[in-house]
Parts: C-alpha cells; sequence; structure tokens
C-alpha cells in the first residue's frame, strides 16, 4: 500500500510543483531522521498528510496550494518527541504545531491560513481548533495517517507473532512424531 501511494504522489505533477521548494530544503529533509510513528520517518509522514490534504481539497474546490504545503510543514519539530528535551516546556502532544509553525515560518513564507493549520492541527487533543476548512481537512487527514502507520506496523507484528506461532507448532509435532 505505501510503495502505492508513493507512486501516485511521484506522478503528480501538480502536487510536486507545489511543494518541491519544501522539500528540497535541507531543513525540511532532515526530518527524514526522525521517526515519526513507529517505522514511518516524521518526512514520509508529512508527505503523505500533504498529498492527502491536496486531492481533498482540491475536489472541494478548497485552497488545496495551502493544505498541501501546511500538510508538509505540520511536523517540522527535529526532535525526538519519545525522549525530554531540554527546554522543551509542556507535552510534546500540546505544543510541537506551534514549534513546527515558529520553524516553517523561519524558512518559508506562510500565509495565515497555513499557520493556522500547523499550529492547530492537534485538535481535538488541544483546545484550539483550525479557523478553516482546510485547517479541519489536515487536523482528520493526520489523524487517519497516524493510525494507519500505527495500524499497518501493528498488523505485521500480529502476523509474525501468527507465524512463529504456527511455525513452533508445526516444528513441535515434527519433534514429538520422531
Amino acid at each position: 500500500m505505501k510503495q502505492n501511494i508513493y507512486d501516485l504522489i511521484e506522478k503528480d505533477k501538480e502536487f510536486q510543483d507545489i511543494i518541491k521548494p519544501l522539500i528540497a530544503n535541507e531543513t525540511v529533509q532532515k526530518m527524514k531522521n526522525f521517526r515519526q510513528h513507529y517505522e514511518t520517518t516524521c518526512f514520509d509522514h508529512c508527505y503523505t498528510v500533504s498529498y492527502y490534504c491536496y486531492l481533498i481539497c482540491k475536489k472541494y474546490n478548497l485552497d488545496y496550494k495551502s493544505a498541501a504545503r501546511a500538510g508538509m510543514l505540520h511536523d517540522l519539530f527535529l526532535y525526538d518527541w519519545r525522549k525530554r528535551q531540554e527546554g522543551r516546556k509542556g507535552l510534546h502532544a500540546f505544543t510541537h504545531g506551534k514549534t513546527a509553525c515558529d520553524n516553517a515560518s523561519a524558512l518559508f513564507s506562510l500565509n495565515e491560513k497555513e499557520k493556522d493549520m500547523i499550529i492547530n492541527h492537534m485538535w481535538p487533543v488541544t483546545t484550539k481548533f483550525p479557523k478553516s476548512f482546510e485547517g479541519f481537512i489536515l487536523t482528520f487527514v493526520d489523524k487517519y495517517c497516524a493510525m494507519s502507520e500505527t495500524f499497518e506496523i501493528l498488523q505485521s507484528r500480529l502476523f509474525m507473532k501468527k507465524a512463529f506461532r504456527y511455525a513452533y507448532l508445526f516444528l513441535s509435532l515434527i519433534i514429538i512424531k520422531f
């Protein structure tokens, strides 16, 4: 499944043109060094979120360019959120939207909608909700992708456990038979 979506993304020239200046940036490329959900890097997570936001917003005649850009930058925090960060106040879930927006604003010229989408993408975990339809779309797409990435890994691990269980059972039957 993952490869199929990447194939679609790579072939979508309009989407690539929108995010090319973002993904060409050295700091954005550093997102590849941080895990987001299990085996998914922060970069891959944002890349996928960005594409789904772009598709949905384009379908409904919304600001798909801002949605794609905000989706790509919504988790630009560049640290391992599982470890306590020196100087970081508050839990990651509540603070990283602001951190990502500050980091993205330092690198790119963002419009107000993009800033709001990045800062408020963690609603309903945070109490402040997005001001635009595009912001709500980013919020829900982000949750969908996070759940998909988590489910994909958990499913593969469950399959491996079952495979080992059956292999162990099979091996036991062979040993007992001899």
